[in-house]
């Protein structure tokens, strides 16, 4: 029987915290280790809204860090599943700062995580598809489609590097 189809809003996540100094490299700045950490636990929870069991992170694509976030500010993380497979979930995770005085947001970085459905046994397991809406949630779901290729492209390069030993000390 199939899936029934979840829409992106029933994936959608909002979470922040505020940046505390055990968070923080000696410039005051949030280490980019606890973004990375945020970022997969917004993914996951989008991933686990859209399919309601469990799920393990496969990739994260490239992430770049365009301006700090300080001690004291507020780290925002918006998530939300772009596309669906047959045993995995692009989700898409926007990261921003908020500045708790006067309420401007600023994005600093945003990343694209692949989860896989899985079953109690640790089996990947089918996924419902995503129902994309507005303009901007087709838009996600097309492009999802273009990094899922690169990714498998480039699984199968690294796939290739591995079977012949080029990463064994």
């Amino acid at each position: 029987m199939p899936l029934r189809g979840k829409t992106v809003g029933e994936s959608k996540t909002e979470t922040l915290e505020v940046v505390l100094p055990d968070d923080a490299n000696p410039l005051g700045n949030i280490l980019g280790g606890k973004v990375m950490h945020l970022i997969d636990i917004a993914g996951a929870v989008a991933a686990h809204r859209h399919y309601r069991r469990h799920v393990v992170t496969v990739s994260v694509d490239s992430l770049d860090f365009v301006r700090p976030i300080r001690v004291g500010q507020i780290i925002l993380l918006r998530a939300q599943v772009n596309r669906a497979f047959h045993t995995s979930m692009e989700v898409g995770v926007d990261v921003y700062l908020e500045d708790y005085i006067n309420g401007e947001q600023h994005q600093t970085s945003s990343a694209f995580l692949t989860y896989v459905a899985v079953n109690e046994d640790g089996q990947p397991t089918a996924v419902p598809p995503i129902v994309p809406r507005t303009a901007e949630e087709k838009r996600r779901y097309r492009e999802a489609l273009q990094r899922r290729r690169h990714r498998l492209m480039q699984a199968g390069r690294a796939q290739r590097r591995y079977s012949k030993g080029a990463f064994c000390p």
